[in-house]
């Protein structure tokens, strides 16, 4: 690759670690910008090299995160662990599913994402949790297998998708969401990493050189929530589910 690719895909990373590390959705930038600077490359390839940027960037927000948030970390294991499971389950058949299914169905829960956000200005602004703790890891559980298995197959939205489950599902607040969704997508990108190594579709020298960038962005991105609180959260979030909607809904009508 040219310095200029190098460049560009750097930038991305590192803005994609950015936005991650506020309301997820890093996926927005990072994996169109691996399309576009290895357009020669395979696809399994890209998916698996965009993992590795993602983990750093992600973990380094989640220490961010619990220096000022603290999560439950047992309802946090009870999705994360079935998140990672999900994520190598789906990993595995990233080379051969069709992708063109999930674009309708993306736009459509994106939308709704959005549209439910918006109407409810008080959504997240508080914790009021729902259900016994015990329905909630049962809960939760299900939807960390859910997640996890599109983010390994897919990816696009799987932070954006998790935090809203947090706030409008099980009652967190934006901010606490958003910590607890860095912990479990560090387990369904952990998952996907696996399995994309045991097929030699990861390219480690440029994963960890965008992975520098990725953690930058993710440093400033988390202090910059932590500060902001809930609100701020609140419409990152909303910012990022409507250009998220714009370019899955472009993809699929471009095809």
């Amino acid at each position: 690759m040219g310095i200029q690719t190098w460049l560009f895909l750097a930038l991305a990373s590192g803005f994609a670690g950015f936005v991650d590390a506020v309301a997820g959705g890093g996926g927005l930038v990072q994996l169109p910008a691996l399309l576009i600077g290895l357009s020669d490359k395979p696809i399994p390839l890209i998916l698996g090299t965009n993992k590795v940027p993602s983990i750093f960037g992600t973990s380094s927000a989640a220490v961010s995160y619990f220096k000022k948030v603290r999560p439950d970390l047992r309802l946090t294991s009870y999705m994360a662990i079935p998140a990672f499971i999900g994520s190598a389950s789906g990993a595995r058949l990233a080379a051969s599913f069709p992708k063109e299914i999930f674009r309708p169905l993306i736009v459509v829960l994106l939308i709704c994402v959005a549209l439910y956000t918006w109407k409810k200005p008080e959504l997240g602004m508080n914790e009021r949790l729902r259900f016994s703790e015990k329905k909630r890891h049962l809960i939760v559980a299900g939807l960390g297998l859910t997640i996890g298995f599109y983010d390994g197959i897919f990816g696009p939205g799987t932070g954006t998708f998790l935090v809203f489950l947090l706030v409008g599902l099980v009652g967190y607040a934006f901010l606490k969401a958003s910590a607890t969704a860095k912990l479990v997508n560090i387990s369904t990108n952990f998952g996907a990493i696996l399995s994309f190594q045991f097929t030699g579709h990861i390219w480690w020298r440029l994963g960890l050189i965008l992975a520098l960038a990725n953690v930058t962005g993710a440093i400033i991105g988390s202090r910059l929530a932590i500060r902001g609180g809930s609100p701020l959260v609140r419409k990152v979030f909303l910012l990022v589910t409507t250009i998220l909607i714009a370019k899955v809904g472009y993809d699929w009508l471009a095809r």
